[in-house]
């Protein structure tokens, strides 16, 4: 009986102690590599299971914060607004005063330049034209009163019908 190369190969691993099932099996395991499925698979589980507990611890104290963020915000608007509303009353009072300043001092120019007094009498010219604006007021009263005012400045005469001419038969006007 001759031995062939498996024959040898079964009495060699009888000398390892391994069945031939067994170095197949160690030979198959051996030659085998993991996928990069396998191992993105566990790399993607294993930061989402981090994400988790990282979320579920810090979760609250984010939220927290983003509140605290917000309230911020808010308390800084509303301080800026009120800034603001300080800032414009402050404008219009400032307008105000310079507005009544600038009115005492138009009736501070009308008055006499060389004594710096209003003057308490008026010249005879002042005093003709304000009787001649006074007359003319008081007659412009009175003419809206008693209803003058709303006739018609030209008088218009009523229309009546034709009439034969009253020259002599001698002109021919008539015929």
């Amino acid at each position: 009986m001759a031995f062939d190369v498996n024959d040898l190969m079964a009495l060699k691993s009888l000398e390892s102690g391994m069945s031939p099932y067994e170095q197949v099996k160690v030979g198959h395991m051996q030659s085998r590599r993991p996928s990069g499925v396998g191992i993105a698979g566990l790399v993607l589980g294993t930061v989402g299971a981090a994400a988790a507990i990282g979320a579920w611890i810090f979760g609250p104290t984010y939220a927290k914060s983003q509140a605290d963020r917000a309230r911020d915000v808010a308390n800084a608007r509303y301080d800026a607004n009120q800034t603001q509303l300080g800032l414009l009353t402050n404008l219009l009072a400032t307008e105000r005063a310079e507005r009544v300043a600038g009115d005492i001092n138009l009736t501070n120019t009308v008055t006499d330049t060389q004594s710096g007094q209003q003057a308490a009498t008026l010249t005879a010219q002042q005093a003709a034209e304000l009787s001649a604006v006074n007359s003319v007021m008081s007659q412009t009263f009175n003419d809206f009163v008693t209803g003058r005012a709303s006739l018609n400045p030209t008088p218009v005469s009523l229309y009546s019908s034709p009439q034969p001419c009253s020259c002599p038969a001698s002109c021919g006007c008539n015929g």
